[in-house]
């Protein structure tokens, strides 16, 4: 194990974030030169708390199945590429985990029982940010090619890990994306803040000297039809997350400046890294209202900021969590508590336990105004709290409700679940034979880790479906849960 004593001598330390004076005028991430940089100085002893205990129930809480006791103890030993090896043999992206991910690991930390949990995040993101610096990170080709093809529709992280677990197995995969540049939500709905979009092109340049091939810029469902699709490959995995967002038919719905969080952050994006948008939707100037307490909100908020909006209000109907573990939410599960993002540091007002009633709008019609009024336990209207609040910029981040059904789906005439998902079985198969099933598009709207260990563990149903069989590692079944979700 790590430094026996570690726990006990040592206290939960992460980086310092830049000054939000400072951060909130450009679009960089918030922590200087980078979060892996950034936590260097603390990291070996962060990683020495690590009790490497005998059942280590952050495995449990990790859908990827992180060895974190094993990397923990080499760090701690500076044997920084023995960790990076054991790193990557379950998780082939943990720059954007590192970065992304709400690390319910760390809520399952034993540690975490009657202390402050490991930093088992910040040393993942420090391993991986130390390799890509050294050189160690390098394409890995395979080194025979099976013949067979696959076509990966989507290039998000399901999509992404699918494609390049199957590359390394020797099959010729082409990723199909209809954005004009692949990454999905991780390059057009992750603000730059949050990730700089050169872990993920530096990421793809990898796959590509590894074989995989991109193709951006193709609609499949309209440039190339499903059964198209389904002649040209021997098997086909179905990764295009679930993109139906969740709308909110109130009156006043149809006025200007009211949008999907999705319609405003890709925009944000291109231009944060030098693109021209036409007729970009910004909120310069603007009281700006987002709807939806969770990342995505978050992610407005702190887009809003640097755009320089003169309010932003984002509301949620939930009650505010506490900031202890509920007793009903005990360890190792994931607990709801009142958590501050860095986007939430620079500004802005949190409403909780509120409903919108109506938008109101000016002569122009376009949005002036929003009424709501405060909700109950069982969110029911308490009477006498309406109010109005200013709004020229409404953002709605309430989440997804499902793939889109139209187009592709229908094309392959798949069968989907009582969610509206597309339906898959143990070996993540579709009711098609030949097309496969990773990522939101199966699952319902979920994390980036669930997302990469879908597109691993579909990979290898799919390398089992054109060899007969699979040494790739299959972390989870679709329908498996942790402890800690």
């Amino acid at each position: 194990m790590a430094d026996p004593k570690g726990f006990l001598k040592h206290g939960r330390e992460v980086a310092s974030r830049r000054e939000v004076a400072e951060r909130v005028r450009d679009w960089n991430e918030v922590y200087p030169d980078g979060i892996g940089r950034a936590l260097l100085p603390i990291i070996n002893t962060q990683a020495g708390r690590c009790m490497d205990c005998g059942i280590p129930f952050c495995h449990q809480g990790c859908p990827l199945g992180n060895l974190i006791p094993e990397w923990n103890d080499l760090v701690w030993r500076d044997d920084w590429d023995g960790a990076m090896d054991r790193l990557h043999a379950t998780n082939n992206f943990p720059e954007f985990t590192g970065r992304l991910c709400p690390a319910p690991c760390e809520t399952a930390c034993v540690l975490g029982i009657n202390q402050d949990p490991v930093t088992i995040k910040n040393v993942e993101v420090s391993i991986i940010d130390r390799a890509w610096g050294s050189g160690y990170v390098r394409p890995e080709p395979p080194e025979w090619l099976s013949g067979k093809t696959v076509a990966v529709v989507g290039s998000g992280p399901a999509g992404l890990a699918a494609a390049q677990q199957l590359t390394r197995a020797g099959h010729t995969v082409a990723v199909y994306e209809r954005a004009d540049r692949i990454g999905g939500l991780l390059r057009y709905g992750i603000p730059e803040f949050k990730m700089e979009k050169k872990h993920l092109d530096r990421r793809l340049d990898q796959m590509r000297r590894e074989g995989t091939v991109f193709r951006a810029g193709v609609d499949v469902g309209g440039d190339l039809t499903g059964p198209q699709l389904l002649a040209r490959y021997d098997a086909v995995v179905l990764a295009m997350g679930a993109t139906q967002a969740r709308d909110l038919p109130v009156p006043g719905r149809e006025l200007g400046g009211i949008h999907q969080a999705m319609e405003f952050l890709p925009q944000a994006n291109r231009v944060a890294v030098g693109e021209e948008v036409a007729d970009q939707l910004v909120a310069s100037g603007k009281d700006v209202v987002i709807i939806g307490g969770g990342d995505t909100g978050a992610d407005c908020l702190g887009t809003s900021i640097r755009q320089g909006a003169r309010s932003v209000t984002q509301l949620e109907i939930m009650p505010q969590p506490g900031g202890d573990r509920p007793s009903g939410q005990p360890w190792p599960t994931y607990p709801m508590l009142f958590r501050v993002s860095s986007a939430h540091e620079e500004g802005g007002d949190r409403v909780y336990a509120v409903s919108t009633q109506e938008f109101l709008g000016d002569d122009d019609g376009n949005v002036a105004a929003l009424r709501l009024v405060e909700v109950d336990s069982r969110f029911q209207p308490v009477a006498g709290t309406e109010r109005e609040i200013p709004a020229q910029l409404v953002l709605l981040a309430m989440g997804f409700v499902g793939p889109e059904r139209a187009g592709l789906l229908e094309q392959l005439e798949v069968e989907l679940d009582e969610r509206g998902n597309v339906r898959r079985d143990e070996s993540y198969a579709s009711s098609v034979p030949g097309v496969f099933v990773a990522g939101d598009v199966g699952r319902g709207q979920s994390l980036i880790v669930w997302a990469i260990a879908e597109g691993r563990s579909a990979a290898a149903s799919v390398d089992a479906y054109l060899t007969g069989s699979s040494t790739l590692p299959a972390p989870i079944k679709p329908h498996e849960r942790p402890l800690t979700v």
